[in-house]
């Protein structure tokens, strides 16, 4: 809860939370999900990273932790986006589009539709051991920008963001909100000076726009 503590006090709208994942660093077990949610201020969001990948799991997931949000980093194979909006009203469901082609312009239209925003990543879903996100890589956003201007819900941008990049990051898509995970990090712990200089980009890039 210290990491989320920083965090809130520097501005994060929103704490993501990683549960188990085939691949990636930063995985927290779901007990220790359950105790940080509760402690979780009104007014910050509470993102569950889950891996899962059918409904009747994710609903059973969100149920046991008490999250306000899911973020989906897997593709849904066993039911759909429509099921766990009627089956956790109140609750934001976000989707994962990891940007490794073109190919993920058209994957993003067909889901948006069906979900409260987009987040925009830097994974492969398709490898033998998938990768869900938090791969420190940065991706195409050229694709990315493309994607939020033809989609009609929030977008956030993740994958490699850095207090270096997310300047230009910001300015070349234009996102709703951007997401940092292990580029503000040193040997895997939370890094007060890079999380202040990260914060203090977002905030002039946002403001000029």
């Amino acid at each position: 809860m210290n990491e989320a503590n920083l965090a809130i006090r520097y501005g994060a709208a929103a704490i993501g939370l990683v549960s188990e994942m085939p691949s990636g660093p930063g995985i927290v077990s779901e007990g220790l999900i359950a105790q940080v949610t509760t402690k979780v201020p009104p007014g910050v969001s509470s993102f569950l990273l889950t891996s899962k990948f059918d409904t009747l799991a994710i609903v059973a997931q969100q149920r046991r932790l008490g999250v306000n949000t899911i973020q989906i980093c897997d593709r849904l194979q066993w039911g759909s986006h429509d099921d766990l909006r009627q089956a956790l009203p109140g609750i934001a469901i976000v989707q994962a589009i990891h940007i490794t082609s073109e190919a993920a312009i058209e994957e993003a239209l067909a889901v948006a539709p069906s979900v409260s925003a987009l987040i925009l990543d830097s994974g492969n879903p398709l490898l033998p051991e998938k990768e869900l996100g938090r791969t420190g890589r940065v991706h195409d956003w050229t694709i990315s920008r493309r994607i939020r201007e033809l989609v009609n819900v929030p977008v956030f941008l993740a994958g490699g963001l850095t207090p270096d990049n997310v300047k230009d990051a910001i300015q070349a898509v234009q996102p709703f909100g951007v997401d940092v995970c292990s580029g503000v990090r040193t040997n895997g712990k939370l890094d007060e000076d890079k999380l202040s200089e990260f914060f203090n980009q977002v905030y002039k890039s946002f403001k000029t726009q």
